[in-house]
């Protein structure tokens, strides 16, 4: 009997104190949608508790708003159950033509299969060193001295690199790197600038590593010591040209900013050309990817019958997953979209990606319209996303085999598991928080069209979330 009476007390208490949290989330919430700084905002937040799915709270949780990188819980999920954890993206190495005296009378082929870590400095067996050795080697076996040419075939995927909705200010800056089937060194390059000695003086520009066949027009200036990197790149797709506006600090001697590389087959062809010439392996006619080739020249290049060399993989999809989710790589989304489209339909197109995904959710209990997505990534604006649409996502993922490695990879940011999501004038946070009662919640917590510093805006949303700990 004294056993039945504790249990029982222990469930009241239990139950007594849930009640409270969420009454105390309830006027923590009022308080903080009263902030001036949010009077024109629009806040949805959707919090359920994660065992039972019981909802301890629900501020518009079925109003479509923009996610940010909170996105990328939903491209993520979807990509461990369409592809598996297990899935690795390949890049094949092969020769087309005979060898006669040592020239091979053909091209050296490499095929891209749309793997975004290829050439990365994540991963010790993708750096670029590590995957040039590799394919170099594999070429210095043939004890040729020459090749008619190279060939990068970058057709799986189509020409279309950048999704709908994305911006001019964002498309040549690191974040905004395009995909493509063929990708290298995340489709970054450095820019390396030197400041003005005073404030207001031209900033001039040293350098571009890997260069990545661009003109940069450069209209920066420096600025002050201290206020760091305020440049924008600005590129189009499929430009060669671009333009790098803003400011560096002075006071430094050398300052690094990163752009998106809008032709990753180009770069990953012109440091290979280059370490095979090094080895004494001339290309005498050049190199030429099949996109390129059909967009200049209105001609498609088609690769003759070939011997296959080399197979590089990537790392498993669940260690891309990490990165995707830890440091919100957006090309790695994009990849992902892409590559659900090519594995189910021969296609890598990110329209076709995004489709097979919301039909995903639909069938885990989605509505569709609940989904109003056009990127894997969240950088697009034009994304729309309900927070009950996130946690949803979060509270299936938790039921998979996969989950695991999902959890790992998210951020933990205040002492809480989440994916945080920021463009601007939308700031976001998806994840999981236990209370000091041992009660677990799921939430999603987004806001659009706020005022102010996003950073005290941050800080804001911090605390209101603390009230769950």
């Amino acid at each position: 009997m004294k056993t039945f009476f504790l249990v029982f007390s222990l469930v009241i208490s239990t139950i007594s104190f849930g009640q409270k949290h969420d009454a105390r989330l309830a006027t923590a919430f009022k308080v903080f949608e009263s902030d001036t700084r949010f009077k024109h905002a629009l806040i949805s937040l959707y919090v359920v508790d994660s065992k039972t799915g019981k909802v301890a709270f629900d501020k518009n949780s079925q109003v479509g708003l923009a996610p940010a990188s909170c996105l990328k819980v939903v491209t993520s999920a979807a990509a461990f159950d369409l592809l598996g954890k297990d899935y690795r993206y390949k890049t094949a190495l092969g020769i087309s033509g005979d060898i006669i005296d040592g020239h091979l009378n053909g091209s050296i082929n490499i095929t891209g299969y749309g793997d975004p870590t290829l050439g990365s400095w994540r991963y010790k067996n993708t750096t670029d060193e590590v995957v040039l050795n590799s394919f170099y080697e594999s070429i210095a076996a043939l004890k040729i001295k020459s090749a008619a040419e190279m060939i990068i075939d970058n057709s799986k995927w189509g020409s279309e690199t950048m999704p709908g909705g994305w911006t001019w200010e964002d498309m040549g800056n690191y974040y905004g790197a395009g995909t493509s089937s063929f990708n290298w060194n995340e489709n970054q390059y450095t820019v390396n600038l030197i400041p003005g000695k005073k404030v207001g003086d031209k900033v001039d520009i040293q350098s571009l590593k890997p260069y990545p066949g661009i003109q940069l027009v450069n209209e920066l200036t420096t600025a002050e010591k201290g206020t760091g990197d305020q440049t924008i790149i600005y590129f189009s797709p499929y430009s060669s040209m671009g333009f790098i506006r803003g400011t560096i600090p002075r006071g430094v001697d050398s300052f690094k900013v990163a752009g998106a590389s809008t032709d990753g087959a180009y770069s990953f062809a012109n440091v290979f050309a280059s370490r095979l010439n090094h080895s004494g392996i001339t290309i005498v006619q050049g190199t030429k990817s099949l996109f390129n080739s059909l967009m200049n020249n209105g001609n498609q290049v088609v690769i003759p019958p070939q011997k296959l060399l080399a197979t590089h993989y990537s790392p498993p999809l669940d260690s891309i997953n990490y990165w995707f989710l830890q440091k919100s790589v957006n090309l790695y989304g994009e990849a992902f979209v892409k590559t659900i489209a090519y594995e189910k339909t021969g296609f890598g197109s990110t329209d076709t990606g995004v489709n097979i995904i919301k039909d995903f959710w639909s069938r885990n209990g989605i509505e569709k319209s609940a989904l109003n997505i056009i990127d894997g990534s969240g950088l697009s604006p034009a994304n729309r996303v309900t927070t009950n649409a996130l946690v949803t996502v979060m509270q299936y993922a938790k039921k998979q085999n996969w989950f695991s490695s999902f959890y790992n990879a998210l951020p933990e940011q205040n002492g809480i598991k989440m994916k945080s999501g920021y463009i601007g004038g939308v700031r976001s946070y998806t994840g999981y928080i236990k209370s000091k009662s041992g009660t677990e919640y799921t939430f999603s917590f987004i806001i659009n069209n706020y005022d102010g510093n996003p950073g005290a805006v941050r800080e804001k949303m911090w605390k209101l979330l603390d009230v769950l700990k």
